[in-house]
């Protein structure tokens, strides 16, 4: 089925759909998933996705299982409106929504934002994020600045952990293995996952949790050949970094009447590997004999998470939500000399070079007053943020000091959610932002719900956020015998405003069963301000960070849903039009438009207690504007273009006695992409392509898990 097909398909579906009228309820009992899903992202108190002014679009852990995701990399990567981008050179993965990076969203964990090694909150790795605990993923498109503060500018990822268990025990542990591409053995090339989590009920109000679990990646080596290579042919390390994931998660919760307060810990190391592709033979002319040697770096992140919630009432009426949370994550290096014959490291040098801390609290305070009208909620959040190093430099020391800045910012934010009829209600909300270094910053918002006969939904959510100037953008210093490249601690936050409106409908037919959900969503979002990285002298080139661009996007897409005895499915399309405006170059304000499609499909077997997946994804042709170098030495703008391409995963999973054994045999990317032509860089005018890297090829896994609850 062509892209044109599959968009008119779903389109039809949608339209059909919330034409379509409701037919009187039946139960069924062979529902593959609940229809209306508790969710906490941005809500005065947890309530069902029908109930809340938000859109909030859920992942539940059903959807995680039949992936067999690991991190939070691999569940994205089906999602409408989000890419997924890998970078081969450092082993992270990038993500934007929107076509706006991960600076302008908000990864959180149970409404936390995590750390990471450029901050917190932003510019998050994705396969940092491990899954093994949670319950589910919320994710919340558009501007959430009232609610989250700074750099929700195009929505948030909210990873709701796990704190309860139905069973006094639960006791489980898998083991996946995984092929890279073609390439696979038992300890040298793939991917291998441990893990073994335990939990336990130790009366009714007292429940503890464990998980650990080891994940080694072995790299890509596309016909390169590792680190024991010694010839100077370009053919030494790998394509894609080798790095090894060690993860330890512990939960404390206990609950009584209306009070319940938690304890996570979680840590986690990492290790990559870099191998250079440069060997010096070290020749021995007097032998004839040579000892070949390569200039190796090995790094290591270590992120402690700790995050204190209480949740209750206090005066019989006022009900508090508080999180504490202490979070750190070091980014070390070890530098050495490898003997590649001798395997053998010389002149090793090792220093922490990146480091990021972060306090953090947020509270909020509702049911002020008595009303079914009318629900006020109040709040406040702090964030305490220290950091030293930079991205872009390994050296953190200036003058053999550490040079260490501080980013703090004190927040106050208001809403209420009024009931203007029995159908209608309303959810202003402002916020103040406090920082040690910027003026104060406002942000505000103004949903709405109407809910009409015959289950029609209709929200509208306008909302402002900035996005603050990230670490390496106040206070980068970094000189070669080529540039220099400045933070600036005199920028501006980005200004970010977004408006969504969204059309919904549930229906059933046949007598409840066929069962439909379906959304029409329209979406907004503007940024200025924009901050980017310009030249600010020729001789010596010189570069420095300054408030000076802007962007937009306009677009509209659809999420379909279809529930029909074991078959499930979720069709869903996406248009959207991106406009750059660069001010100090001479560019078109044009929209260029990208369009998505995207299907998860779910057959279930109960018979043989056996579920078949599939997740597919298009992403069309992308355009952007890039400089060129014409004929005559002149910069000039053109439209560069990424070309269109398709993925798809397919699993089966399948549980044996009385699901105390489960199997997920599955296969990733089975169109077998590894990169797509791009005109779209910065360049001399010439017809040559670059390779945007986007996976390693078709790859194979089998997951074995065993789970034990009584």
């Amino acid at each position: 089925m062509g892209p044109q097909n599959f968009l008119f398909l779903a389109l039809f579906l949608s339209i059909f759909s919330l034409y379509s009228q409701q037919a009187p309820a039946i139960k069924d009992t062979t529902k593959v998933e609940s229809l209306d899903e508790v969710v906490v992202t941005g809500q005065h108190n947890p309530q069902s996705v029908r109930k809340s002014v938000f859109e909030v679009k859920v992942i539940s852990r059903n959807d995680i299982e039949r992936q067999a995701g690991n991190n939070l990399a691999d569940i994205l990567n089906n999602t409408l409106n989000i890419n997924i981008s890998p970078n081969t050179a450092n082993g992270k993965s990038g993500v934007s929504l929107f076509g706006l990076d991960s600076q302008y969203f908000k990864v959180l964990v149970d409404n936390v934002p995590i750390i990471n090694e450029e901050g917190i909150g932003n510019n998050t790795d994705l396969t940092l994020i491990n899954l093994d605990d949670v319950e589910r993923i919320e994710i919340v498109e558009g501007a959430m600045g009232v609610q989250y503060g700074a750099n929700a500018v195009s929505g948030i990822i909210n990873v709701i952990t796990k704190k309860s268990a139905k069973k006094k025990w639960e006791i489980g542990a898998y083991v996946q293995e995984e092929t890279v591409g073609e390439e696979y053995e038992w300890f040298n090339r793939g991917r291998h996952i441990q893990s073994i989590h335990l939990g336990h009920n130790f009366n009714e109000n007292f429940y503890a949790n464990a998980v650990y679990t080891r994940n080694d990646f072995a790299g890509f080596w596309n016909g390169r050949f590792g680190e024991k290579y010694d010839k100077d042919d370009g053919g030494r390390g790998h394509e894609w970094l080798p790095k090894l994931q060690q993860n330890a998660k512990m939960l404390l919760s206990y609950s009584k009447n209306n009070f319940s307060i938690f304890y996570r810990f979680d840590y986690l190391n990492e290790q990559i590997e870099e191998y250079s592709q440069t060997v010096d033979p070290r020749e021995i002319g007097s032998t004839g004999t040579s000892n070949p040697v390569a200039q190796d770096r090995m790094f290591t992140n270590n992120r402690f998470y700790h995050h204190l919630n209480a949740t209750g009432s206090f005066a019989e009426r006022i009900n508090y939500n508080i999180s504490v949370s202490y979070q750190e994550q070091t980014k070390d290096v070890e530098r050495y000399t490898y003997v590649i014959r001798k395997d053998e490291k010389q002149n090793v040098e090792e220093g922490e070079y990146q480091a990021r801390s972060a306090f953090f609290s947020r509270g909020t305070f509702s049911n002020f007053i008595k009303s079914k009208l009318a629900s006020v909620e109040a709040g406040y959040e702090i964030t305490n943020e220290r950091g030293s190093g930079s991205a872009i430099s390994l050296e953190i020391n200036q003058g053999g000091q550490t040079v260490t800045q501080n980013l703090d910012n004190y927040d106050a934010f208001a809403s209420a959610e009024i009931a203007i009829s029995e159908n209608l209600s309303l959810r202003p909300g402002a916020r103040v932002s406090f920082s040690n270094i910027f003026q104060p910053q406002f942000m505000g918002s103004l949903s709405a719900k109407q809910t009409l006969q015959n289950d029609w939904e209709l929200r509208a959510v306008l909302g402002s956020a900035n996005r603050t100037p990230n670490y390496d953008e106040l206070y980068t210093y970094f000189v070669n015998i080529n540039h220099i490249v400045l933070g600036n601690p005199d920028l501006l936050p980005e200004r970010g405003l977004s408006a969504f409106l969204h059309i919904k409908k549930s229906s059933e037919l046949g007598n409840g069963k066929i069962r439909l959900k379906n959304k029409l969503s329209f979406n907004f979002l503007g940024i200025n301000d924009r901050i980017e990285l310009i030249v600010v002298e020729q001789n010596p080139l010189k570069y420095e960070y300054s408030n000076i661009d802007s962007y937009r996007t306009i677009g509209a897409f659809t999420e379909n849903e279809i529930f029909f005895g074991n078959f499930k499915a979720q069709l869903g399309a996406s248009l959207q039009g991106i406009s750059k405006v660069l001010e100090t170059r001479e560019t078109d304000d044009d929209y260029l438009f990208n369009l998505q499609l995207n299907a998860n499909l779910a057959y279930t077997l109960p018979k043989w207690n056996t579920t078949f997946s599939a997740f597919f994804k298009y992403t069309g042709e992308q355009q952007q504007f890039v400089e060129k170098t014409n004929a005559a030495g002149e910069q000039v703008f053109e439209t560069g273009v990424i070309d269109a391409y398709s993925w798809m995963d397919a699993t089966i999973t399948k549980s044996f006695f009385q699901n105390t054994f489960e199997t997920t045999l599955g296969c990733r990317n089975l169109f077998d992409v590894t990169s797509v032509n791009s005109s779209a860089f910065d360049g001399a005018h010439t017809g040559t392509l670059n390779q945007v890297p986007l996976a390693y090829g078709r790859s194979y896994f089998l997951k074995l898990a065993y789970n034990l609850n009584f």
